[in-house]
């Protein structure tokens, strides 16, 4: 079974956590690792950081558990054959042609070599109260935080388009995460799973972007600062199973 298989026949929610290799290291990732409990799956990716970077974490997961890890790439150069899937990040809530697919057509001789699961993702990144890393990198703008229509029409655009997952990205260390109605919205009309992060920094947050109907939440800041939060987030997301 292909790891995107897996998504789409797992019946209760999942929790990813998401490692920047560019802003933490092997001290932070093996505290992460000595949690009681482990999340469904790994990513790693960020706005910064390269090659590098992303092999050496890559490898350093899948040396070291036995979980997924997935790459969740800022840019081109970031991938590796260690992994066991990319989500390939389409930019669809903004209007730049690099992140539409102009990146994607550089990578694309590598990836095929490579030989991993690509899943082709089509990524929206919504308003947060503030200005988020992605924000200032990808030079776009966010879709407003009330737009509940744009967002839905944006995130069928990309289901249509054949996109495998839609993701509704607030922003590392956002100061509000994705709303609730706007998850909602989304997620009556999807055929796809759809993936909730940014600004999750609570059990409570993410327990209502699962009752909203997030099929995975994804939490990356808050453990960088607290990474023995885990455990209560793994909880967390175990009372929401079906």
């Amino acid at each position: 079974m292909s790891f995107l298989e897996g998504i789409c026949s797992c019946k209760s929610p999942q929790l990813a956590v998401l490692i920047d290799p560019g802003k933490t290291g092997p001290e932070h990732w093996k505290i992460l690792l000595q949690q009681s409990v482990l999340p469904h799956f790994f990513m790693v990716g960020g706005s910064t950081g390269g090659q590098k970077e992303t092999e050496f974490c890559t490898s350093f997961l899948k040396d070291n558990q036995s979980k997924p890890v997935v790459l969740f790439p800022g840019n081109e150069t970031q991938i590796t054959s260690h992994a066991d899937a990319i989500f390939l990040l389409s930019l669809l809530s903004g209007r730049n042609p690099d992140l539409l697919i102009g990146k994607h057509i550089r990578a694309a001789e590598q990836l095929d070599a490579l030989g991993i699961e690509i899943i082709p993702t089509a990524y929206l990144l919504v308003e947060n109260g503030g200005s988020s890393s992605v924000q200032q990198v990808s030079q776009t703008t966010p879709i407003g935080r009330n737009d509940n229509k744009l967002a839905l029409q944006t995130a069928l655009a990309g289901q249509q388009l054949g996109m495998k997952l839609i993701y509704l990205e607030a922003g590392s260390g956002a100061p509000l995460p994705v709303p609730v109605p706007m998850i909602q919205n989304v997620k009556l009309r999807l055929r796809v799973p759809l993936i909730v992060g940014g600004g999750i920094s609570s059990g409570k947050q993410c327990s209502e972007a699962l009752a909203a109907g997030a099929d995975i939440v994804v939490v990356g800041n808050a453990l960088e600062k607290n990474p023995e939060l885990l455990p209560a987030l793994v909880n967390t997301v175990s009372r929401h199973e079906n």
